[in-house]
């Protein structure tokens, strides 16, 4: 441990610690909190949530609710894409930029009702979207709450997510969780007693549900989804499965493909912003960053990110440099991992727009060898739908 890293006393701990730990557990630092890494093997977990369904621990996750008459038009002004489109039950991915459009966090946003609103930001991130949001928010009629100490969040993720989930819920929830669309939320009762905000989202490229809970009811609700889902094949998953698989998947991680140093159209983010939103006035809403991005988007790009398959065996990791077969640097890799799903090694990485059509040769320099990679879109995975 080098002198400047966090000691495990000085990392923010979920109320599953515990549990963690019980299950044998190998934690490490992340954003700040001691999380799992993994509880047996990587390709373990990994495979389980891709054929069954994995347990994830997401409270390190930053909860931050807006109420009032002006909470819509708060999160307009705060945020790239608009709230004032989201209907009440459905949620949609955005992200807080900076004046010079910069990325500061990607994040989720649930519309719970009309004049209710609940923002999931990073771990690493959450302290500086609240008070973002508390500053974004000055003026408009809305109550900025920072609820991530009072919530846990718990996933479960994979073919039979569906199935499991219904088994934790009442029999009168249990049409409601079959019948919830991607991207949207209610609140259920589950059979422990406690009251959970259900929304079917994830971050592993398949189905799931994200359940929010108070924190006293986390371990009762972690420990039924274990018991309900262990005869279905699902195994509790750490942090290094949850990021093979949003690689799979071509998922941003902030910190990665998202930093203060990119806007969201460099990282094919641009759909999210919503330079032409309107209020629910119908008027025009200028949002912090829209003067950067509006220029940005008709901008050439200095980078494009891209997905790059290996055609080798060995795998790229973050901070490599990519180069023509030439030997010429072109970019640089932001995520990398063996694909246990694909069988071959998979990355993405910022590039030079010439290099950047699918199906372009490329090399990843691993160690001083170059090692061959192939431009393709992504993601790399998508899941089977009905």
């Amino acid at each position: 441990m080098k002198p400047s890293d966090p000691t495990p006393s000085d990392l923010r701990s979920t109320p599953l610690e515990a549990e963690h730990q019980r299950l044998g557990a190998h934690l490490t630092e992340f954003g700040g909190w001691n999380m799992p890494l993994r509880y047996t093997s990587d390709l373990a977990e990994h495979r389980a949530v891709r054929e069954a369904a994995g347990l994830f621990d997401l409270s390190h996750m930053g909860e931050i609710h807006l109420e009032g008459p002006a909470a819509a038009a708060a999160l307009d002004h705060a945020l790239v894409g608009s709230a004032t489109a989201v209907a009440v039950g459905r949620a949609k991915y955005s992200m807080m930029c900076a004046e010079d459009g910069s990325v500061l966090d990607d994040l989720i946003v649930y519309r719970l009702a009309d004049e209710h609103f609940l923002v999931v930001a990073n771990a690493g991130n959450a302290d500086l979207v609240s008070r973002e949001l508390v500053q974004r928010a000055a003026g408009f009629d809305v109550v900025v709450t920072d609820r991530s100490a009072s919530t846990a969040l718990v996933a479960v993720q994979g073919p039979r997510a569906e199935e499991i989930v219904v088994a934790l819920a009442t029999e009168a929830d249990a049409a409601t969780l079959r019948a919830l669309p991607y991207y949207a939320s209610a609140p259920v009762t589950l059979a422990t007693g406690a009251r959970a905000l259900a929304a079917r989202t994830g971050y592993t490229g398949e189905d799931g549900f994200e359940l929010f809970v108070g924190t006293s009811d986390a371990v009762a609700l972690w420990r039924a989804a274990l018991a309900a889902g262990e005869p279905l094949g699902l195994v509790p998953a750490g942090l290094a499965a949850r990021d093979s698989l949003r690689l799979e998947a071509g998922m941003p991680l902030y910190g990665h493909e998202l930093d203060t140093t990119t806007t969201p159209y460099e990282a094919g983010l641009g759909r999210v912003v919503r330079l032409d939103k309107t209020g629910a006035d119908g008027a025009p809403v200028e949002f912090v960053g829209r003067a950067a991005l509006a220029a940005r988007k008709v901008s050439p790009p200095a980078r494009v990110l891209v997905g790059l398959r290996g055609e080798g065996r060995r795998s790229a990791r973050a901070g490599y440099d990519v180069v023509t077969p030439a030997g010429t640097r072109v970019g640089t890799v932001t995520s990398a991992a063996p694909s246990p799903t694909l069988g071959h090694p998979v990355a993405m990485a910022y590039v030079t727009p010439e290099v950047s059509a699918p199906g372009t040769a490329l090399a990843v320099d691993v160690r001083g060898r170059q090692e061959p990679f192939v431009v393709v879109d992504l993601p790399f995975y998508r899941r089977a739908t009905a």
